[in-house]
């Protein structure tokens, strides 16, 4: 199992951006992808909006994994945000860049005009990345409050915000951190907020932190005499921790289990015929088996016995004839263990023809079987089994309600869900269990506690190298894992050399 060489957050900042807005200035965000073969792009992270700027200095770092034996090409794209949407094709391209890692960390500050497509300029336009390596990983939580702030409107009283900044090796200052802007008060709360070490100070305690809001006034202080301050800035608490990323807990002794679940519905066609989903060419492969190769490969390196449970939904089997929706791929209910990815590959081939494609297109009764070995693990109180459920389906499905309350269920558990689309159909409902779109909720309103289902089509990964489709479909795992644990507030099995620290700062002033 290889490791990350190392982590790398990568603060973006603009100058002149296009204004696509009547009225009012844009308002844009960055999102960074990077090459994912054959011409793809995958999406790895975006900056926040902000409202009304044309020159705007991002306040979220965009982090990469960096190695450094790999060309690692990166897309940087700008985009005017209009709505709520996660989706980005119906907001107003601002340009962007192409460029790859390691022409950013070779440089101090990456500079480079802004395009509209590759090679042609915007016309207006600049973006300034620049790289530090992600070294320390402790992460700062602090609560703070303000006092009798200045009155800064004409009808009403100040919108105020914090910003931090650190100061960087050339004595310049950088923005770590953008407060929320709580309105029309002079005693402000801000939420608490979390912000890693190394973001927020470099990991070094000594240097120096500059805080923006203006709680001494020149004018008034020249003017008053008996003038102390224009509000006071309050740090009510202030926590250090440790923030485990997903190889601690690997390295640390959590098990990944992975369990298949296979289409068998009539929709896929006769597996004897050449239109079939199911159907194996001369050359021995479907795009049902491919999709358990490119994903199990990966996984499997995680699992230490490398047995797998795989099951088939949706078909008739013998003796009784009767459709099951969660029946073992080697017949056998109290083992559905495979040996290896190839286990499951064969007990694959083998039931094909002893079973009647059938229907519906049932997922909750194979949810609901996972989840209850994750259930089982959440019971022992320590990070050492998380489980991933691979589905490949060729279609619509039929209990989507079911499916949706048993997503929501299984967001509470160490369990995430992939489901990879066969074949050309509408796949709107799995895109909505996905929840790219917002929180996934079910019939009742009960949202999702995490997001923990990736769907992705087969189809655009036809024609690209078969790692593309294994890294998008599993790129969203390892912080599934670690948000779990992280929400239970549970450390690997197995601590990393560095150990937790929690500072409790006592309340205090800036």
């Amino acid at each position: 199992m290889a490791a990350c060489v190392s982590r790398v957050e990568l603060s973006v900042s603009c100058r002149s951006l296009l204004d696509r807005d009547l009225g009012s200035r844009s308002d844009p965000l960055c999102v960074l992808l990077q090459d994912a073969g054959g011409g793809r792009w995958a999406e790895l992270d975006r900056t926040e909006k902000i409202k009304n700027c044309q020159d705007p200095e991002f306040c979220k770092k965009l982090v990469v994994d960096y190695y450094f034996e790999k060309v690692q090409k990166l897309k940087f794209g700008v985009y005017d945000i209009d709505n709520e949407s996660f989706d980005l094709n119906d907001d107003d391209y601002l340009g962007g860049i192409e460029c790859t890692l390691g022409q950013v960390v070779s440089s101090s500050v990456f500079t480079r005009p802004l395009e509209l497509k590759q090679g042609k300029p915007a016309g207006k336009g600049t973006i300034t990345i620049s790289a530090e390596e992600i070294k320390d990983t402790r992460i700062v939580h602090l609560e703070i409050e303000a006092q009798n702030l200045d009155k800064k409107d004409v009808f009403g009283k100040s919108d105020p915000f914090l910003e931090f900044y650190k100061q960087n090796d050339a004595g310049t200052w950088q923005l770590t951190y953008r407060s929320e802007v709580i309105k029309n008060n002079l005693n402000p709360c801000w939420r608490k907020f979390s912000v890693p070490l190394q973001t927020f100070c470099g990991g070094d305690f000594n240097k120096p932190i500059k805080v923006e809001y203006e709680c001494i006034h020149p004018e008034k202080k020249q003017k008053k005499k008996n003038y102390k301050n224009s509000g006071i800035i309050r740090i009510k608490s202030c926590k250090i921790e440790t923030e485990y990323s997903f190889l601690d807990y690997v390295m640390g002794g959590c098990q990944i289990n992975f369990t298949v679940g296979v289409d068998f519905t009539a929709s896929n066609g006769d597996p004897k015929s050449p239109d079939s989903l199911h159907y194996i060419s001369p050359d021995g492969i479907n795009e049902y088996l491919i999709a358990i190769w490119s994903v199990g490969s990966v996984v499997q390196d995680y699992d230490t016995d490398k047995l797998f449970p795989a099951f088939g939904f949706g078909a008739q089997v013998p003796p009784s004839w009767q459709v099951s929706h969660e029946f073992a791929l080697n017949f056998n209910p109290s083992n559905p263990y495979c040996q290896g990815i190839q286990g499951i590959v064969d007990a694959y081939r083998q039931i094909l023809p002893q079973i009647r494609l059938y229907g519906p297109t049932n997922f909750s009764p194979i949810i609901n079987h996972v989840a209850r070995f994750a259930a089982h693990s959440l019971q022992q109180g320590t990070a050492a089994q998380y489980f991933i459920l691979l589905i490949v389906t060729d279609g619509e499905i039929t209990d989507l309600d079911q499916t949706r309350q048993a997503i929501v269920n299984a967001s509470k558990l160490p369990m995430s869900i992939i489901i990879v689309g066969v074949g050309e159909a509408d796949f709107k409902a799995m895109e909505f269990l996905d929840g790219d779109g917002g929180v996934l909720k079910s019939v009742t309103g009960e949202p999702a506690a995490r997001d923990i289902v990736q769907f992705v089509p087969f189809r655009q990964f036809k024609n690209a190298p078969r790692e593309a489709l294994s890294q998008m479909v599993l790129a969203e795992v390892p912080k599934q894992l670690v948000s779990f644990y992280k929400w239970q507030g549970w450390p690997p099995l197995k601590l990393p050399e560095i150990k937790a620290t929690q500072i409790q700062a006592s309340p205090g002033y800036l």
